[in-house]
């Protein structure tokens, strides 16, 4: 005997996919992509501090090479 108030079987499990679906939907995570409150500030100092300091020690190579006694003291 079956009973013609109940949906049939496929009807019911289509029901049930589709309220899978929808709880499952409202699972997804949300990312969210923002710029910065503040500019980025990207410090270069000690590239050049390095730079100049390299540069200063082949002036005094130099410079000694020319003028051997130049860093002696006076007698």
């Amino acid at each position: 005997m079956v009973d013609s108030a109940a949906p049939p079987m496929r009807t019911r499990t289509s029901m049930a996919i589709v309220a899978l679906l929808i709880a499952l939907d409202g699972c997804n995570p949300t990312v969210k992509v923002e710029a910065p409150d503040k500019p980025i500030v990207i410090n270069l100092n000690v590239n050049i501090q390095q730079e100049v300091k390299v540069k200063i020690e082949r002036d005094v190579e130099q410079a000694m090479q020319q003028q051997p006694g130049l860093f002696e003291a006076p007698k």
